[in-house]
């Protein structure tokens, strides 16, 4: 009998009982990628998985509200926690792990501007990493454009904040990560960015010292080199509360 060719054998059918969340970390450490609390990951997210992730979230919250003993089948305030905080974390308050970066408008630098423009302050939201507490603050952006520089839309700058920030996040990663990518960005000769925020974790928590700070900043280029331009871009910003 003439042997006959091999045949290309059918996919196997997706195991339902996977959930949703090993199925994109192990897409994720396929392509060798971290899976942070500060990374955004909607680039292993198929169509649809989001929302089923959402309902994967719903059912684990429940769990910790059992298991801080709270009878949320009576209990007319909490019934709907459990949805409520899983919306919260994947749809709001960390958004930007789950949601591909804004589109950004682009515009070419005509009229070769090379002076000093400040954007802010730019209200902060982000949560820390170690207690999911919130952080927020105001957030100031300087620029030193020059001739090949691509100029943004100023409501811009407020997304991709965002996009940064709505993220479990350390204040001093997510200023540097925000300065990497508008440097990606406007490729200008000089980038400086100052946050100030009101840290829960020690507000709320802790020492509870409600009047503590923390402010930080990031100086690229002539910002860094350029003593006299630093002091006028930190003198231009209005005095922090």
């Amino acid at each position: 009998m003439k042997p006959q060719p091999d045949l290309p054998t059918p996919d196997a059918p997706e195991d339902e009982g996977t959930p949703v969340s090993v199925k994109i970390r192990e897409r994720i450490r396929a392509a060798g990628r971290r899976f942070n609390a500060n990374d955004n990951i909607a680039d292993f997210i198929q169509p649809g998985e989001l929302e089923r992730l959402l309902d994967e979230v719903t059912g684990k919250m429940q769990g910790v509200l059992d298991s801080l003993v709270i009878d949320t089948g009576r209990d007319h305030n909490t019934g709907d926690t459990a949805r409520r905080v899983a919306k919260m974390y994947v749809g709001e308050v960390f958004k930007g792990r789950y949601a591909p970066m804004p589109s950004i408008t682009e515009f070419p630098n005509v009229e070769r501007l090379n002076e000093l423009m400040i954007v802010g302050p730019i209200t902060v939201r982000s949560a820390c990493s170690h207690h999911f507490c919130p952080v927020i603050g105001r957030l100031w952006i300087g620029v030193m454009p020059n001739e090949h520089t691509n100029v943004i839309g100023l409501s811009k700058y407020a997304r991709v904040a965002e996009w940064i920030m709505n993220r479990p996040q350390i204040q001093e990663e997510a200023v540097v990560q925000l300065a990497d990518l508008i440097q990606h960005k406007t490729k200008p000769d000089g980038l400086a960015l100052v946050m100030e925020a009101t840290h829960f974790c020690v507000a709320w928590r802790g020492v509870k010292d409600m009047d503590s700070k923390m402010i930080n900043s990031v100086m690229r280029g002539v910002f860094l080199k350029d003593a006299n331009l630093r002091r006028e871009f930190l003198s231009l910003i209005p005095q922090r509360s």
